[in-house]
């Protein structure tokens, strides 16, 4: 049997890494790529509780791998790149603009935007699950909260997309990026800068959107003071929110219209009980993670299966290797959506839980039910459709369907 060899740039094993996967948590549940000069967990067990274990797995230099180890100096603000206390700080801020009354209010925006997107195709041979509705809802619902003119929305999705993605083979900037930290740095800040003229013309014309509320906001912070966000925080913030609310989301409704297609027993089953929607919807992620690695930094040695992981060393936890993991899901590589999940992994777990997971599952939901409406039936055109890669998120960049 052939060694076991995991690269998260190689763009044929990231088509379909659950092969290799399964492989590394039955013969190599510690995994070391020398390459790349990581490590990875891949057992649901030991990814759980890698994922809890903040002191151990630190994410104040990044979570994902090039990020780390570029060495690049990551502001403050960006709760994914933070540990307590101050991620706690900025954490309990963003979390206020994510109550579930907020959420709850977002069902008729949503299925609005999905009947703007999908009422024009009906009647046609078919539609694309990315370009006419997960490229599309998404955008406008996180462009909504944050107050994005519409126009603009478009745009700042392309230039977000842009950035995300990877060149086959390799590492950005290849293995070694430590002599471009000042090039990193000014890249991710020039992103966020993105949003500056929205900051401005909503300072002096406030609504009732995210951006006004991060605006007004008030908290203490990590030196006992009192006060507002400054514009270089309110940028990362709302860099952030905006390329989460529109990523993970766009990425679930491809992997919907692919496993639905791939296992369509199941479709007819939602089809024909709706209250099997929101099942569905978690056995979907659970399936196909849109973000299947997190990348963390270990703070300590640590032994696993014999073997150590020494302080310093980049740990990447695969989550998405996690949710197949036969010992915690029976059946693992058949979509069920009846199966009952305790909790899988795509959200991640302990204190970088996904804040925006209420919003995703309700988009998903969503956009199930408003397909499913139109179509019950559909067949995917394997021959055009196109995977995207990227270093955080796995799905598909085209999935036009047969209906």
């Amino acid at each position: 049997m052939s060694e076991i060899y995991y690269d998260p740039y190689d763009f044929e094993i990231d088509s379909d890494p659950h092969p290799v996967w399964r492989r590394m948590r039955d013969e190599a549940p510690l995994y070391r790529n020398e390459k790349y000069d990581f490590w990875a967990l891949s057992r649901f067990d030991d990814v759980d509780a890698a994922l809890v274990d903040w002191r151990t797995f630190s994410s104040a230099r990044g979570s994902v791998l090039e990020m780390i180890k570029s060495g690049v100096e990551v502001p403050p603000g960006i709760v994914l790149f933070e540990d307590p206390p101050i991620h706690d700080i900025h954490r309990k801020l963003l979390a206020r603009m994510f109550t579930p009354r907020r959420i709850a209010a977002l069902e008729a925006p949503i299925r609005a935007f999905c009947a703007r997107s999908l009422d024009p195709l009906v009647g046609s041979d078919g539609f694309d699950f990315i370009k006419d509705l997960g490229a599309q809802m998404p955008m406008r619902v996180i462009g909504m909260l944050l107050g994005i003119p519409e126009e603009d929305q478009e745009d700042i999705r392309d230039r977000l997309d842009r950035g995300l993605s990877l060149q086959e083979g390799r590492m950005p900037d290849g293995p070694d990026v430590s002599g471009d930290k000042e090039d990193m740095s000014a890249a991710l800040l020039a992103a966020m800068g993105n949003f500056a003229e929205y900051i401005a013309w909503r300072r002096k014309h406030p609504s009732d959107d995210l951006m006004t509320e991060l605006l007004r906001a008030t908290f203490v912070d990590e030196k006992g003071v009192e006060r507002n966000l400054e514009d270089s925080e309110l940028l990362l913030y709302i860099g952030l929110l905006a390329g989460a609310g529109n990523e993970t989301t766009t990425r679930l409704i491809g992997w919907t219209g692919y496993l639905l297609d791939r296992f369509p027993e199941q479709r007819r089953l939602v089809a024909a009980d709706r209250s099997l929607v929101p099942s569905a919807i978690e056995e979907i992620l659970r399936f196909e993670a849109p973000s299947p690695v997190q990348a963390r930094t270990v703070t300590r040695d640590i032994e696993y299966y014999g073997t150590k992981a020494p302080e310093g060393s980049v740990m990447l936890l695969l989550n998405g290797s996690a949710n197949h993991d036969e010992r915690r899901f029976p059946n693992p590589e058949r979509l069920d959506v009846r199966r009952k999940i305790d909790h899988h992994l795509s959200f991640g777990y302990g204190i970088h839980f996904c804040m925006g997971a209420a919003l995703a599952r309700l988009e998903g939901q969503v956009a199930l039910e408003e397909v499913l409406d139109r179509w019950p039936d559909w067949r995917v055109d394997h021959d055009n459709a196109k995977r995207a890669h990227t270093s955080t998120v796995r799905g598909w960049e085209r999935l036009p369907v047969w209906v």
